[in-house]
């Protein structure tokens, strides 16, 4: 990847993302009619893998699909949803998101990267486009900015934060909620102390209140999972 590279990803982002949400929106859209034909159809929710074809052909059909993962930069970690890349101006971070916290459709995707934007402004997700990871998966390419950070926050300072923009601890502190959403993962290295000394939520689960969001996270997450 070289500048070029970085200047295409950044100008796409910002033309495709008329309205609020832009691309997320439209994404956002044809998913949700997929959920609605295999309801009518089968009366079911569960159609997760025909929603991530559907995806599939219209991001290729409207220049949104992303084919060569070398545009996104150097490789940079690996998380449980995540492979993240590192833009080469350094400003940016790539996530390719397998959509592995959607559970059976991927309408808590959508709705989590909207509530994540609405708590967490300083360090929001642009959504550019789709393509696969390294495992062949369909991913959302999101772009979130780079945060400059002197350390991981604390357990402490995490508490402190929630409270502050109106969340409680439940379950022990297992997550967060205000009623309206439940936070979960905002564990070491989701959450950092920046260099300016503002604390940023860079990668959290979010699901609306009173959804089952407790049983689906722990049912999915490899940290819940793997100690069973």
């Amino acid at each position: 990847m070289n500048g070029d590279h970085s200047e295409r990803i950044s100008q796409e982002g910002e033309c495709r993302e008329a309205g609020k949400y832009g691309l997320l929106d439209e994404a956002s859209a044809v998913a949700q009619r997929v959920l609605e034909e295999i309801e009518a159809l089968a009366g079911t929710t569960a159609c997760k893998s025909v929603q991530l074809v559907r995806l599939k052909k219209w991001a290729q059909e409207n220049e949104y699909w992303f084919d060569d993962r070398n545009e996104f930069g150097d490789f940079f970690d690996r998380g449980s949803e995540n492979e993240v890349y590192l833009s080469t101006n350094g400003k940016e971070i790539i996530k390719l998101n397998d959509f592995r916290y959607s559970d059976d459709n991927l309408t808590s995707f959508f709705e989590r990267i909207k509530a994540h934007n609405q708590y967490f402004p300083d360090c929001i997700y642009r959504m550019i486009g789709l393509g696969e990871n390294s495992d062949g998966k369909v991913c959302a390419v999101l772009v979130q900015r780079f945060v400059h950070s002197v350390r991981i926050a604390t357990k402490e300072e995490v508490h402190d934060e929630f409270i502050r923009l109106g969340f409680y601890p439940e379950d022990n502190g297992e997550y967060y909620t205000n009623g309206q959403h439940d936070i979960f993962d905002a564990v070491e290295g989701n959450v950092l102390m920046g260099d300016d000394g503002h604390i940023y939520f860079i990668d959290t689960i979010i699901y609306p209140s009173d959804t089952g969001g407790y049983e689906t996270y722990c049912s999915l997450s490899p940290r819940h999972s793997n100690s069973r």
